[in-house]
């Protein structure tokens, strides 16, 4: 565990990369899992599901965001903390924004599309009226490491 983050950080992201293994082994999507946290409860969850249901949206983070949405009856979600496997895209990260997520915490960066300053820094963009605070590479080996198991598979 690195030492900038809680033993309660790493429990949620362990969650989701259960997730993640859950959404390759049972629906061979690619293994991104999210946890959504609000005072200190799990209130969402997700897992990739863009190929099951054909569906470009759902992404691990938006599943999350639509389950807690669901149980929550609520669009927006102050002070929640978004943890998963895959630093988010340009579309999570917007979505992150209007859901008014307080956090995210993200596994392994994604140097080709990743939103959370790999390529593109939206989540903490001055131009937006809300900014999402980002805390990086926990748990990033593991979470790399399945990523590169399935795409080597997949080859």
């Amino acid at each position: 565990m690195c030492p900038a983050f809680s033993a309660v950080d790493e429990t949620f992201m362990r969650r989701a990369l259960l997730l993640a293994q859950h959404a390759q082994e049972a629906h061979e999507e690619v293994p991104v899992g999210a946890v959504l946290v609000l005072g200190g409860e799990i209130v969402g969850e997700g897992w990739n599901q863009n190929i099951s249901t054909h569906d470009p949206s759902a992404h691990a983070e938006i599943m999350a965001l639509r389950d807690a949405g669901r149980r929550l009856g609520n669009h927006r979600l102050p002070g929640a903390e978004l943890f998963v496997t895959l630093e988010p895209c340009a579309m999570c990260a917007a979505a992150m924004i209007h859901a008014r997520v307080a956090r995210v915490v993200y596994a392994a960066a994604d140097p080709k599309t990743g939103a959370a300053g790999s390529v593109f820094d939206t989540l903490i963009s001055p131009l937006h009226n809300h900014r999402v605070a980002v805390d990086k590479g926990l748990c990033a080996d593991e979470a790399g490491a399945l990523l590169k198991r399935f795409f080597r598979l997949r080859r």
